[in-house]
Formats: C-alpha cells, sequence, structure tokens
C-alpha cells in the first residue's frame, strides 16, 4: 500500500508538470499552439518506442486498420480537443487556476454517462455538486468584477476540454478490443491524432513563427514529465493495489495533490499571484471533491460487483 500511495503522489507531481510548463511558456512569450502541438508530436515517438519494446505493433495497427475513421475522429476529440484549448486557457490564468479548473472533466465525465448506456452515478453527484461549486469560487472574483473576457478565456476552453477529453477516451475504449492494452491505446490514439496536431503546427508556422529553443525543451519536458512518466506511474500505482477496492480509492485519490503541487509550484517558481479568500476555498472544495469522487466510485464498483 505504502509504495502504491506513494507511486500515486509522484505521478499527481508529474502531472503538475503540464500547467506548470505551459505557464512557463506562455511567460516567456510562446505560443500556446506550440506548447500544444509540440507535447504531442514529442510524445509519439517514445510511446512507440513503449508499445514496440513490449507488446509490438501488430494488435493496435490492425485495430485501427479495422476502423480507422472512429480512431481518427474520437481520437482527435479525446487528445486534440481536450489540450488544444488547455493549452489556450494556459495563456490566459494562473497555472493553479487551470490545474483547479480542469478538474470539472470528473462532472463532465459523470454527466456523459447516459450517452454510453450508463446510469449516472447518484454516490457521485454530490462530488461533483463541491466540485462545481470550488470552481464557480475560483471564477467568482472575476465575475463580480466583470471581467467576462478573463473567465471566457480561461473557463469556457476549459469546459471544452472537459467534454471532449472523457467523450473521445470512452469512445475509443469502448472500440478498442479486450486485448488492446492502454498503453496501445495511448499510442494509437495519438498516432490517429497527428493530422490534427500537425495542421495546428502549420498554423502556428505561419501565424506565430517558428517556436524558441526554450518552449521547444519545456514541450519535450511536458511530454517526458507528464506524458510519460507520471502516467506510467500512476498506471503502475493502481496496478498495485488493484485488489483492495479500498485501496485503490486512496490511490486514486492522490491526483487531487495535482491542485496544490501545481499551485506551490506556481507561486515559488513562476511568481503566479496567490488565490483571493474565496479562491482558497474553491481549490479547498474540488480537492475534497477529488476525494470524495474516489472513494465513491471505489463504493459504486464494489456494489456492482456484488450483485
Amino acid at each position: 500500500m505504502k509504495k502504491g500511495l506513494l507511486l500515486g503522489l509522484l505521478a499527481s507531481f508529474f502531472f503538475a508538470f503540464t500547467f506548470l510548463l505551459n505557464r512557463s511558456m506562455h511567460l516567456s512569450g510562446g505560443s500556446w499552439i506550440w506548447s500544444a502541438s509540440l507535447r504531442y508530436l514529442f510524445t509519439f515517438p517514445m510511446f512507440a518506442l513503449l508499445v514496440w519494446r513490449t507488446s509490438g505493433f501488430s494488435r493496435v495497427h490492425a485495430a485501427i486498420r479495422q476502423s480507422s475513421l472512429p480512431w481518427l475522429l474520437w481520437s482527435t476529440v479525446g487528445f486534440g480537443l481536450f489540450y488544444a484549448p488547455i493549452s489556450f486557457a494556459g495563456d490566459h490564468g494562473e497555472s493553479w487556476l487551470i490545474a483547479a479548473s480542469w478538474q470539472v472533466t470528473i462532472v463532465m465525465g459523470l454527466l456523459l454517462s447516459p450517452l454510453f448506456h450508463k446510469k449516472i452515478a447518484v454516490k457521485n453527484l454530490g462530488a461533483a455538486a463541491i466540485i462545481l461549486v470550488g470552481v464557480f469560487l475560483l471564477q467568482l472574483e472575476n465575475i463580480v468584477s466583470f471581467r467576462l473576457t478573463s473567465v471566457a478565456q480561461t473557463l469556457l476552453p476549459i469546459l471544452i476540454a472537459a467534454v471532449a477529453y472523457p467523450l473521445g477516451n470512452r469512445k475509443m475504449m469502448a472500440l478498442c478490443p479486450p486485448e488492446i492494452g492502454t498503453i496501445e491505446r495511448i499510442y494509437g490514439m495519438t498516432l490517429c491524432s497527428l493530422l490534427f496536431w500537425l495542421l495546428l503546427a502549420l498554423f502556428g508556422l505561419f501565424t506565430r513563427g517558428l517556436p524558441s529553443a526554450s518552449q521547444t525543451i519545456q514541450s519535450l519536458g511536458v511530454a517526458v514529465l507528464s506524458g510519460v512518466i507520471a502516467t506510467l506511474l500512476f498506471f503502475k500505482a493502481t496496478d498495485l493495489v488493484k485488489e483492495s477496492q479500498r485501496q485503490l480509492a486512496v490511490v486514486e485519490s492522490t491526483q487531487s495533490f495535482e491542485v496544490l503541487f501545481t499551485l506551490i509550484g506556481g507561486v515559488l517558481l513562476l511568481q503566479d499571484s496567490l488565490p483571493d479568500t474565496f479562491g482558497w476555498v474553491g481549490v479547498g472544495l474540488i480537492v475534497l471533491g477529488m476525494v470524495l469522487s474516489s472513494i465513491a466510485s471505489i463504493d459504486r464498483r464494489k456494489t456492482e460487483n456484488n450483485t
């Protein structure tokens, strides 16, 4: 259990680099277009190497050939329409604001359940409501000050990403045959979303010019730290405790520390402004909602297994 907990915390630490480095690239004059496209262009060969060294390409390539259009569509939704808006939002708000607001994806994932012929989990609704209140409090200062442009530039793209990410990934999980593992699916989705990233990079080339060396290196950092290391650590952590529902809930709830790590890193490294009083309460509610959501999800799985 201790090892799984430690790996879960390490995963959340590395996931925080997505928001920290995206903000850093903006502050150093980089465009969100390159922050988004370079991350996946760098991630692709890394996951290709992982698949080549483990399961090989035959199964995942065969699955893609069998359903090419759905793979292209839902990979673009799940990765492209997720990460491009998140990167755009990172140009308009502190790293902790984006990281905390992004947790609204838990709520959106819950509300999308009927699209996949599943009931909305009633036990998770309380946690979802807490998260929504937390996100509202984060934006309260902008709302009462009538800084609606700031709200639109941060919250709206995050809402788009929060719908696209669970929608695209769940569609892909339903599409993939059972023998396709998670790493293979991530590789396949990255491969099938490359057209989107190449077109975005081409757009960036003509409108913003080439990325700086600093932005290129930082994008590589996001790909390695968040795209590969954090993902593998989290999968390993959940795999270690998968036989215990209670321990799995604890490990999954460690992802709430992603918000705290981003807040600390943003303030110390990027001189992000601290949240106001309502913002602190909002961050606390979001973290609480994430923990409660993990616990409720485990309780629901246990009930389903016993029926």
